[in-house]
């Protein structure tokens, strides 16, 4: 996998030469690599191409363009990119209503924890969540979360061969199960080489 670095990013003044253009194919890329959980989960899969995108975006909005600012972007954004034995997401919980929101939040506490890949053939691989900083309290869970999926040879194989996957949740206030589409896990597949 290619480390994203200063030299290999955009200017800003580039950037914003293909931003408009590029954002109808960031937002198709971004779909492809999304899996919907029963009603209120997205995961997000990152790669490579997506938090390059976010991490010129933030360079772009903030407008930062000094080195310190442009490392501190990679820093924060950079190991959220799979490595080649894992699936990196951002998960999200939604619920437009806000009080609904509040009291689901409440009933969620410890659901990263309990999200999940099977593999078929193989065991179920649990959710490393929030490596950066604790994202929940006594009261409730956060609306988002970043996890981690780590595979074993034997199970990266299986998906680079077009094993069936699903992406599941066992939370006793969030049991859902929903196997991943073929193109999806197609681009996903990719993360593992």
């Amino acid at each position: 996998m290619t480390a994203i670095t200063r030299d290999s990013l955009l200017t800003l003044e580039a950037y914003s030469k293909i931003r408009k253009t590029s954002r109808a194919g960031a937002i198709a890329h971004r779909k492809l690599r999304s899996v919907q959980l029963g009603e209120h989960i997205t995961l997000q899969f990152e790669d490579d191409q997506t938090i390059r995108r976010q991490i010129q975006e933030m360079l772009h909005i903030e407008k930062i363009f000094d080195e310190e600012g442009i490392q501190s972007e990679i820093d924060a954004y950079g190991p959220l990119v799979p490595d080649g034995s894992n699936w990196k997401a951002t998960m999200l919980i939604e619920y437009p209503d806000p009080n609904e929101r509040k009291r689901e939040l409440a009933r969620l506490i410890g659901v990263e924890d309990r999200m999940f890949v099977e593999v078929e053939g193989y065991g179920r691989s649990y959710a490393i969540a929030d490596e950066d900083l604790d994202r929940e309290n006594d009261e409730k869970t956060s609306s988002v979360h970043f996890v981690r999926f780590e595979f074993g040879q034997a199970a990266r194989e299986a998906i680079l061969a077009g094993a069936l996957v699903k992406l599941g949740c066992d939370h006793t206030n969030y049991p859902a199960h929903v196997t991943i589409a073929a193109d999806t896990l197609a681009s996903l597949a990719g993360d593992l080489k």
